[in-house]
C-alpha cells in the first residue's frame, strides 16, 4: 500500500510548517499577534508530527517525533527583529513570511485530504480519524495566515 508514502510526506510537510511557524514567530516578535499565534500554531503542527510518527509505525516507518526548535539562529533573528522594528522592510519580510506560511499550510491541507481519501478507500478507520482530527487545525492555520495577510498588507504596501 502506498499509504505509507502519504504518511511520510505529510510528516515531512508538517515538520517543515512547524519549523517555519517558529522561525516567523522569532523573526516578528514586535508583532505580538504574529509572534504568539505563530508559536501556538507551530505546536499544533508539532502535535501532528508526533501523531503521524506513531501511526507511521503501523506501516514500518521510523519517523522522528520531535520538531527541532527554531535553531541556533533564533537569538540572532530576535535581535535583528528588534533593531529593524521601525524600518519599512520588516513589514515586507512579514508579508513574505505569511505568504510562505500560507502556501505551506495549503500544501499540508491538501496532504491531509489525500491521506483521508486513501484511508477511506483502504477502510483504515484509525488513519481516517487522525485526518479528521488534524486537518481542521491545518485549515485554521491557513485561515489565520490569510486573515493576517488581509489585515497587514494594506498598511505595509501603502506606507
Amino acid at each position: 500500500m502506498k499509504l505509507a508514502l502519504a504518511v511520510r510526506e505529510l510528516h515531512r510537510a508538517e515538520k517543515s510548517l512547524a519549523r517555519d511557524l517558529r522561525k516567523t514567530a522569532d523573526r516578528h516578535q514586535a508583532e505580538h499577534e504574529v509572534h504568539y499565534v505563530a508559536r501556538d500554531l507551530a505546536e499544533w503542527s508539532a502535535d501532528h508530527v508526533r501523531e503521524l510518527a506513531r501511526h507511521g509505525r503501523d506501516y514500518g516507518l521510523h519517523l522522528d517525533e520531535d520538531v527541532p526548535g527554531s535553531g541556533p539562529l533564533a537569538p540572532l533573528r530576535s535581535a535583528l527583529a528588534e533593531l529593524g522594528a521601525g524600518r519599512p522592510e520588516p513589514g515586507l519580510i512579514l508579508l513574505a513570511d505569511l505568504r510562505r506560511l500560507h502556501r505551506k499550510a495549503a500544501g499540508v491541507s491538501l496532504d491531509w485530504e489525500l491521506l483521508a481519501q486513501g484511508a477511506q478507500a483502504a477502510k483504515n478507520q484509525e488513519l481516517l480519524e487522525l485526518a479528521s482530527r488534524c486537518h481542521p487545525r491545518t485549515l485554521r492555520q491557513m485561515k489565520w495566515t490569510n486573515a493576517m495577510l488581509k489585515i497587514m498588507s494594506p498598511q505595509i504596501l501603502t506606507s
